[in-house]
């Protein structure tokens, strides 16, 4: 029966209007792109509250650098002064027996360009004989007066201050920032990056710098890393020269693992890094993590090969045996360069024939006379030259009455390089032989090498970050 009514069960519920659909799916993402958002920042906050716990800090204050100091030529360029730190108290102790106070195993100025499209690296030889000047007493420290002395004795004087003040004082050029790592934080942030990769043209067997390595193309781990740089008298001449060339070229090596895809596209591994790296490090206050994130974003189109090292350029005394001076006017050259933030003259090789540089010939010496101690002679003016002298020693009879370069096929095209500077010599090809490296005996006409023209700047070249120790 009916009743009338049509259709008494109600309605379906009307849809959603589409925006407000919308609307809420809007909301959830925005709600999971905060979160995510959230998440990372305080990711990024923890990372760097822990970076910046990492550093240490000394303050370097007006009265330790003295009222009167070099201009600045530009405000953005910038210099940084670098210390390795030969204190052997604590974790350093097993690295040789201990000494009071603390001195500068490696002192180096690295200049940043204020356009950030080139950068260079300066090595002082830790042997330099240098007018030092006046530092005031700090802490511990008894301070000093000016007198002439060896450069890495400031650091026991006046601490990282006084070392800072040595530099600019010698050198005319202004520095920002300076960072002290030893031996220990060296090693972590050798191991950060997965070790580094050098070539050892011999076997190394070093007791004092607890090294024992085979010959040949290797990556060294942290411990074997920080007795490379560090051996002397078991490696090539035995000279700070030699040991300040491995320095060079093991940072250089360094650099390029840094800044390759294997460091800075792997998170785990650039944290790692910087975690060592801030933990090996003590600076000025001024220069905080933060301040360096920042140097490291404006560098990011900065190639390897923009990156050079110098070492300033020098002689060994002839007043003062076992120290060495610094050449003029070619290291007041290198000094005005850098101050004024410009680059340095003749630094590209020219049109024509193209000739090797000195630093990438690799020479072997063999006193072939009866003079004694004349191939560590020839070997400091030929690493004076820029040079490296991988090894010496005598040959198995005397005497040699001409000196003689051999050179494999391989090695031809360092024979020109090396004949140019030398007075007297003869050339001898051995076909059979695959090394690269040139070997010189020295004969009974040795008569030096031609005198160095001022107009050659090759010195100032050095190598840059992207040169490879086995390739010469």
């Amino acid at each position: 029966m009916s009743t009338g009514l049509a259709d008494t069960r109600p309605p379906a519920p009307a849809e959603a209007p589409p925006r407000r659909r919308r609307r809420r799916w809007l909301w959830w993402v925005v709600a999971i792109v905060m979160t995510v958002v959230l998440v990372i920042v305080g990711v990024v906050v923890a990372v760097y509250v822990k970076l910046s716990g990492n550093v240490k800090h000394i303050d370097v204050t007006a009265d330790d650098l003295g009222a009167t100091r070099p201009p600045k030529a530009t405000t953005t360029a910038l210099n940084v002064l670098i210390v390795g730190s030969d204190q052997r108290d604590g974790k350093n102790a097993k690295y040789g027996h201990h000494i009071d106070g603390e001195r500068t195993d490696t002192i180096m100025l690295a200049h940043l360009s204020s356009k950030r499209d080139n950068a260079m690296v300066i090595s002082f030889p830790r042997d330099s004989l240098v007018p030092l000047p006046a530092c005031r007493a700090k802490g511990k420290l008894p301070g000093r007066r000016p007198h002439l002395g060896m450069i890495n004795e400031s650091f026991n004087s006046g601490g990282i201050g006084c070392t800072w003040k040595t530099i600019e004082t010698l050198t005319g050029i202004r520095i920002d920032h300076f960072v002290k790592v030893d031996f220990t934080g060296f090693k972590g942030m050798v191991n950060a990056v997965g070790g580094v990769e050098v070539c050892l043209p011999e076997p190394i067997n070093d007791r004092k710098a607890l090294l024992r390595l085979p010959a040949g193309r290797q990556t060294l781990k942290g411990e074997q890393a920080l007795g490379y740089v560090r051996a002397r008298y078991s490696l090539g001449d035995g000279s700070d020269i030699g040991r300040i060339q491995r320095q060079q070229m093991f940072i250089a090596s360094m650099i390029k693992k840094v800044m390759s895809g294997e460091t800075l596209t792997d998170p785990a591994r650039l944290l790692g890094f910087l975690d060592a790296a801030t933990k090996s490090v003590t600076t000025d206050p001024e220069l905080t993590p933060g301040v360096m994130k920042d140097l490291a974003d404006s560098v990011q189109g900065l190639a390897a090969g923009q990156i050079r090292f110098i070492t300033t350029p020098w002689r060994y005394s002839l007043a003062h045996p076992g120290r060495v001076e610094w050449v003029q006017p070619q290291a007041r050259t290198l000094f005005r360069v850098v101050a004024g933030d410009k680059t340095l003259a003749g630094a590209d090789v020219k049109g024509g024939q193209t000739k090797v540089p000195r630093s990438k010939v690799q020479i072997e010496l063999r006193n072939g006379t009866y003079r004694s101690g004349l191939a560590n002679q020839v070997a400091a003016a030929l690493e004076q030259r820029g040079y490296h002298v991988a090894k010496i020693g005598d040959t198995a009879r005397k005497p040699y009455p001409h000196t003689v370069i051999l050179y494999s096929p391989g090695g031809a095209s360092r024979v020109p390089t090396l004949t140019k500077d030398l007075t007297t010599s003869t050339t001898k090809l051995v076909p059979g032989a695959s090394t690269s490296r040139l070997v010189v005996t020295l004969g009974d006409d040795w008569n030096g090498l031609k005198a160095e023209r001022p107009e050659d700047s090759e010195a100032l070249r050095g190598i840059d970050a992207d040169h490879d120790s086995c390739a010469t």
